[in-house]
């Protein structure tokens, strides 16, 4: 008699509901169950479960846990790295960043509460920070690789991977006071700490 893993039988979908299946939908989904159930309590098998699939199925969309709080990261990095690409070379480089910076961290207000979520989990959780760590330096690489090019110098040279890592805090501290502050706009802090680090840049080019 063989015996199945919990994983490669098809989850049970209640009547009526469909599977979710997109990657935006599984970490919306994840986002809330972590957040109501704990990150560590909560397994593959109940995201798996609660989505409407299979185990194996949920790792065709993300190959661990870890990944899943990031959502669809990879697509908006393409997205950053476009709009990097597509400000014209007479605007000079601090405002390109302050411009970038404010746009590629724009959240439709219907998405705020989710994001919220999103994201004390990205800061507040332990298990999530080595994996963040490898998003963050993806993310420090667009924006070093788009200073590098400005400045006619090498990407891994000092001064692109330290404007990588300033705009890196200045977003980081906006979303650590945004976090700790209800009433705060996130837009209005990523701009004031993206105008902080533009004052800087200003003098380079």
């Amino acid at each position: 008699m063989t015996t199945k893993m919990r994983g490669d039988e098809p989850a049970r979908t209640p009547p009526g509901r469909r599977p979710i299946t997109s990657r935006a939908q599984i970490s919306a989904l994840a986002i809330r169950l972590f957040t109501t159930q704990g990150f560590e309590d909560t397994s593959v098998d109940d995201i798996a479960e609660a989505a409407g699939i299979a185990r194996r199925t949920l790792f065709r969309y993300y190959s661990s846990k870890n990944e899943i709080p990031w959502g669809e990261f990879d697509d908006h990095l393409l997205e950053l790295r476009t709009l990097l690409a597509g400000i014209p070379r007479e605007t000079p480089m601090a405002q390109a960043l302050v411009d970038a910076l404010v746009s590629f961290n724009r959240v439709p207000a219907e998405e705020l509460d989710n994001h919220r979520r999103r994201m004390s989990l990205l800061l507040g959780v332990p298990a999530l920070q080595a994996h963040s760590m490898i998003v963050y330096a993806d993310w420090r690489q667009v924006i070093a690789e788009f200073c590098a090019t400005r400045l006619g110098v090498y990407v891994r040279d000092h001064l692109p991977q330290t404007i990588g890592w300033l705009c890196l805090g200045a977003t980081l501290a906006a979303y650590e006071k945004w976090l700790d502050d209800p009433d705060a706009d996130l837009e209005t802090l990523i701009e004031s700490g993206a105008r902080t680090v533009a004052d800087g840049v200003a003098a380079l080019a």
